[in-house]
């Protein structure tokens, strides 16, 4: 890597503890107002100073995050296909790179959708990205998706999209937590941060989540429903801060969300 991109991949990825909290509340993108994101602005102001990073499209970016904040940026430039479509899969990039530089991203992000009919359309989708990419020095985040057709989200499929992702040039990917995560993670020569999926049933489901992720071999997690639809979204991101960058055990971790709520 040039300097420019080791650079902004380190503003994500906290060089102290080679660790991350993403903030995602890029949804939208496809859900439309999604719930506790209806108000964008009212829901990410208060989470800024505890996220590592935020990812999210350039319509939010602009129109919910102030200018004068210092927070890295992962803009979602894929998409095309909304919830009521009839296949999320079949997405495109919808941002530009020189859209990307304009607003001063630390990283592009794109999905991925291995196992559908749009495997090969999303595949080719990340290697023009990364190739725009590479003159800008801007890291390229590949999200892993795994299609209906190939079953459950396990180690065998989520290797493979990670690992294939790697191979296509990506600078990290993010993917879905699973048993034998470790073997995700052996076989994926580039940094790797869990999805923080739909929203669990308790908050100690989640800090165990990423738990279990970072101790695997995760450099961090990139949660947005198990944080800001929270009852108490602070307490939350603060727990998850907690257990990702100071390696605090989840019991422990919950009693900092109970203090802080």
């Amino acid at each position: 890597m040039d300097w420019g991109m080791k650079n902004r991949l380190s503003r994500i990825i906290k060089t102290d503890t080679n660790r991350t909290v993403m903030l995602a509340v890029d949804h939208g993108y496809f859900l439309g107002p999604t719930n506790k994101l209806e108000d964008a602005r009212a829901t990410i102001e208060p989470l800024l100073p505890y996220a590592d990073a935020l990812m999210l499209t350039r319509g939010i970016l602009r129109t919910s995050v102030d200018p004068g904040e210092d927070i890295p940026i992962v803009l979602r430039v894929s998409g095309g296909s909304s919830i009521i479509g009839k296949d999320l899969s079949n997405e495109a990039i919808t941002t530009c790179m020189e859209e990307a530089a304009r607003l001063n991203v630390s990283a592009v992000a794109l999905s991925i959708f291995i196992g559908t009919d749009y495997e090969h359309q999303t595949l080719c989708n990340l290697s023009t990205l990364v190739d725009q990419a590479q003159p800008y020095g801007i890291p390229v985040l590949a999200v892993t998706a795994v299609g209906k057709e190939l079953g459950k989200r396990d180690v065998r499929f989520l290797s493979l999209s990670c690992r294939i992702a790697a191979e296509l040039g990506a600078s990290f990917v993010k993917t879905y937590y699973c048993d034998e995560f470790e073997k995700i993670v052996e076989s994926c020569p580039i940094p790797i941060v869990i999805a923080g999926g739909p929203k669990l049933d308790t908050e100690l489901d989640a800090l165990e989540m990423a738990k279990d992720a970072v101790e695997k071999g995760a450099v961090g997690v990139d949660m947005g429903r198990n944080i800001w639809q929270s009852p108490h979204p602070v307490a939350m991101i603060k727990a998850v801060r907690a257990v990702v960058h100071q390696k605090m055990p989840p019991k422990k971790a919950l009693q900092v969300f109970e203090q802080n709520k």
